[in-house]
């Protein structure tokens, strides 16, 4: 980091040792693969629900949103206003489940109701869909951080990574849940500084930034027409509400916190916490994007100079006219990730840098984390001690444990390394847990709401369900000849559709068999009844 100011250098290397420090502060108490995994259950709700907050506010967030907002509109933000619903649900329904059977792992269930396949399914799809997640955050972290330092991306993402993977190995829940506390509050002020920096440098201020937007339309929360073929309100509301409730409901990062909490009262609160200082926090982020959108427009020479960047490294040995021709023709979608940090390189005075780069890699390190966490312990529980070893030690499954963490943070560097190039960082991530998820959760909501559901009727629906997602994940390369069977629906209808088809196939087949109830004693099997 030699091209920053000392300042701002030693800010970031402050932040960094403080949280290695916190792993090790918490290495101490790390004496079983029960504190790993759930931090004993000490832990006070309002920590949980910042950590979860933390875990939300990722770099994705941080550096997609504001870019989408620049590319196109609000559009994105109706994925924030279906959290409340799905909060709900989570909170009335899922916490107390979760609470009463006492497992670590979100998977251990499926294979009481519907045998060990549903649980190793669904434990590859969340394996899958936090790789993803890791990916595009290794990446997005990156990108910013190459525009201050000029450092290889490939290269900041190995850094940083071992210095997640240090802390979270040593610290365990507990380190991840305390260092998210922090890195939500860095990365919140420094969100806030950039906001403030960008309406303080814009001539006219708030008002040529709201006549701006309006002209353009760079405040709509896109069109109320019922057409599911694009990104309408319709479709991201309900991509929202199935992703959120996916998140909220199964989804181990979020499932994993609700056993450290003292009761199922301080764990419900802590998932309201999250919805109370994410949606007006996620609003802030694309009011930025749209503040950059006018900032920029009314600074031709920055415009320019993002356009040419971005055009310079689509084409690495391109001559200055060819260069400067593919720049003319790019669009504020294809470099509105660029957008932000190329701000912060020419705009940041010295001081604040450090403060901003430190809240990026808050926003990266709390998510990272936590997924690091989580993807070890579903590897230990539902796949080692399940299928290798169940037998193992206490001293055994910690080890266990540290080695899984690692290997999963240098494979999430692997994918972040192998994303270098996408478009657009929050839509490449849409995409992938949208596949990813769509299976699994179609799949929980049959087994938990539906107790007549037997194994046969589980396995046909997810079956179906696989091939339906299959088939609209790759309709577009479906040759021209064929284009009657494409599916015509956007791509976040994905998630849904796939959702939506498991489970009511499961209900058609279970209906068609008969109501007789699925002998069993397992608590799981009566939370609720279909």
């Amino acid at each position: 980091m030699k091209s920053l100011p000392v300042i701002d250098l030693l800010v970031i290397v402050a932040y960094l040792i403080g949280m290695v420090a916190v792993g090790v502060y918490f290495s101490r108490n790390n004496k079983s693969a029960d504190q790993f995994t759930k931090a004993s259950g000490r832990i006070p709700g309002w920590a949980i629900g910042m950590s979860i907050y933390a875990t939300f506010l990722s770099s994705n967030t941080f550096l997609g949103v504001p870019g989408k907002a620049f590319g196109s509109n609000w559009n994105s933000f109706v994925f924030s206003l279906a959290m409340p619903l799905s909060a709900w649900v989570a909170a009335r329904f899922f916490i107390p489940f979760y609470r009463t059977t006492g497992e670590v792992s979100a998977y251990t269930h499926l294979e009481h109701r519907f045998g060990a396949w549903a649980r190793t399914y669904a434990v590859v799809c969340f394996l899958l869909t936090q790789l993803a997640r890791m990916g595009s955050i290794f990446f997005g972290i990156a990108l910013s951080l190459q525009a201050l330092t000029g450092y290889p991306m490939a290269t900041i993402m190995v850094v940083v990574g071992l210095c997640i993977i240090f802390y979270t190995v040593m610290g365990g829940m507990e380190a991840v849940i305390w260092t998210e506390v922090v890195q939500g509050v860095i990365k919140t002020a420094g969100a806030l500084i950039i906001l403030w920096l960008v309406v303080d440098g814009m001539p006219g201020g708030v008002g040529k930034i709201v006549d701006i937007g309006k002209a353009d339309d760079k405040f709509s929360l896109g069109s109320y027409a019922p057409d599911f073929t694009q990104a309408t309100f319709w479709v991201v509301l309900l991509y929202g509400f199935f992703m959120n409730l996916n998140n909220f409901g199964m989804d181990q990062n979020y499932v994993q916190r609700y056993h450290t909490t003292t009761s199922i009262k301080e764990a419900a609160r802590s998932i309201w916490l999250c919805v109370y200082l994410y949606v007006p926090v996620s609003l802030m982020f694309f009011m930025l994007g749209s503040c950059l959108y006018a900032y920029y427009q009314t600074n031709p020479e920055m415009l320019d100079a993002v356009r040419m960047q971005v055009a310079g490294e689509r084409l690495p040995n391109g001559s200055p006219e060819a260069i400067r021709q593919l720049a003319n023709t790019l669009t504020p979608a294809e470099f509105g990730d660029k957008v932000m940090p190329h701000f912060m390189v020419n705009k940041v005075p010295a001081g604040l840098v450090g403060l901003i780069v430190a809240a990026i890699l808050s926003a990266a390190m709390s998510t990272i984390s936590s997924s690091m966490n989580a993807s070890a312990t579903v590897f230990s529980v539902d796949i080692y001690q399940r299928y290798l070893n169940p037998n193992l030690s206490g001293g055994q499954s910690l080890r266990l444990l540290y080695i899984a963490t690692t290997v999963f943070g240098v494979l999430g560097m692997t994918t972040g390394i192998a994303m270098i190039g996408v478009k657009s960082v929050l839509d490449i991530w849409w995409m992938l847990s949208g596949i990813f998820a769509g299976g699994m959760l179609g799949l929980f909501l049959l087994g938990i709401i539906s107790r007549q559901t037997r194994n046969t009727e589980a396995l046909t629906a997810t079956i179906v369900g696989i091939v339906v997602i299959v088939w609209m994940t790759f309709s577009p390369q479906i040759p021209d000849e064929y284009a009657f069977v494409r599916s015509t629906l956007h791509q976040n209808m994905i998630m849904v559709v796939g959702t939506l088809t498991i489970f009511l196939v499961g209900l058609l087949l279970t209906k068609l068999r008969g109501n007789k109830p699925v002998p069993s004693s397992n608590p799981e099997n009566s939370v609720l009844n279909v």
